[in-house]
């Protein structure tokens, strides 16, 4: 398999040298994909578009994904009273296409807004970075990491897309009704200790899968938190799922952040009650290598993504927990049609293009409304430090089509 050397190396020298020579998924995880040399995000292995890459994302398909939000955030500045700057916070700007997108269209229909506009981009990978910096030369964008932003310092809109999925998360698995957590060892120390591989996976020589006690007790803090209870006889032994605690330290900063405004996250995943459903006994981990997707982390690394859908409920109720208000929770397709994608479809037809454009640009379209797709991602509104006024105008991409 098309795994880095050198990324192997190191996670297996991480591993020799941790306590009982194991790590956590979340850690594996987390060194596959950040390792600050040799990681997916951080080296030339990362693709993202159509031709040579692993995934694509909406802003890959045409424009009019960007432009629809920046209707939304044009709505969010009038709320808000038209505070100058207005901050817009993207978080995880992957080849700077959504902020190009955003900043024409802000640029060329709304002025004034534009004038008023910070627009800031969190971005940990540095091959994206210098992509985006590049792609947005011609805007003035300031990137930052979300901890140099000082405390309560944002009047304006933190957002993301396809963010959350790529964080690092813990595994466990069922045994004998028991919560166990996954963890990743060499498999020079499993044959030594003899210790049981009993998942479903088949990895790599290098790397193999024992189980033992929960690394922290934020694990079943969590579980608490989206109320979910795995001692009951619906869940089958072997059962096997993730938890997110790093989209909880990251949704804890962002609300530290923010003085006044919105936080909009889009991605996708479920409510909890179908995220951890008996009968998705395998997880939703996900890994995407030329755009195929499969569920072995354990090959290809270095060379493709690690995803894991994202658990709403708990964004939704940490976010109570730091000060955020649920504004609401919507289908990406609803919320795009809401905010005028219908009426761009209806509008294709008076354009003067040549029919190929036309039939490209309206399956495009369609593809982000399609809710087996794109169209069936989560998009998660939250606010801090509005009043009942401002709270009572409701969003635009809220509003469903009658």
């Amino acid at each position: 398999m098309d795994s880095n050397a050198l990324l192997c190396t190191a996670i297996a020298n991480h591993i020799t040298t941790s306590p009982q020579q194991r790590i956590t998924f979340a850690q594996f995880m987390d060194l596959a994909l950040y390792h600050p040399e040799y990681g997916y995000y951080s080296s030339d292995a990362l693709k993202i578009g159509f031709k040579g890459g692993d995934f694509f994302t909406s802003p890959n398909l045409c424009s009019d994904f960007g432009e629809l939000l920046a209707e939304q955030f044009f709505q969010m500045w009038e709320i808000l009273g038209k505070p100058v700057p207005f901050s817009l916070v993207e978080m995880g700007a992957g080849q700077g296409l959504l902020a190009l997108h955003i900043l024409k269209y802000h640029q060329q229909h709304y002025p004034d807004f534009f004038t008023a506009l910070e627009y800031i981009i969190v971005e940990k990978s540095p091959t994206l970075r210098q992509e985006q910096q590049q792609r947005l030369e011609d805007f003035p964008v300031r990137w930052c990491n979300l901890e140099e932003i000082p405390p309560n310092a944002i009047a304006g809109c933190f957002f993301s897309n396809e963010l959350v999925d790529a964080f690092s998360v813990h595994q466990f698995i069922l045994e004998t009704g028991e919560l166990r957590e996954i963890y990743v060892t060499t498999d020079k120390n499993e044959k030594e200790t003899n210790a049981p591989c009993p998942m479903p996976h088949a990895p790599c020589p290098s790397f193999v899968e024992v189980t033992g006690e929960p690394s922290t007790p934020q694990l079943a803090e969590y579980l608490d938190l989206v109320e979910m209870n795995f001692t009951q006889s619906a869940y089958p032994d072997g059962y096997r799922s993730e938890i997110n605690l790093a989209a909880l330290d990251w949704l804890s900063i962002v609300a530290d952040r923010l003085q006044r405004g919105y936080v909009l996250t889009i991605d996708y995943g479920y409510p909890a009650s179908r995220y951890y459903n008996p009968r998705r006994s395998q997880g939703t981990l996900q890994c995407y290598y030329h755009h195929r997707f499969h569920d072995n982390p354990y090959i290809n690394i270095g060379r493709q993504d690690i995803t894991a859908h994202v658990d709403f409920t708990a964004l939704e109720r940490w976010g109570e927990r730091c000060n955020l208000k649920n504004i609401g929770f919507i289908q990406q397709g609803l919320f795009l049609m809401a905010l005028g994608l219908g009426d761009r479809i209806a509008g294709l037809s008076e354009q003067k293009q040549p029919l190929s454009q036309l039939l490209q640009h309206r399956d495009a379209l369609h593809q982000l409304i399609d809710p087996t797709g794109l169209g069936g991602f989560g998009v998660l509104i939250q606010s801090k430090g509005l009043d009942n006024t401002e709270i009572s105008q409701p969003l635009k991409g809220l509003i469903l089509p009658e």
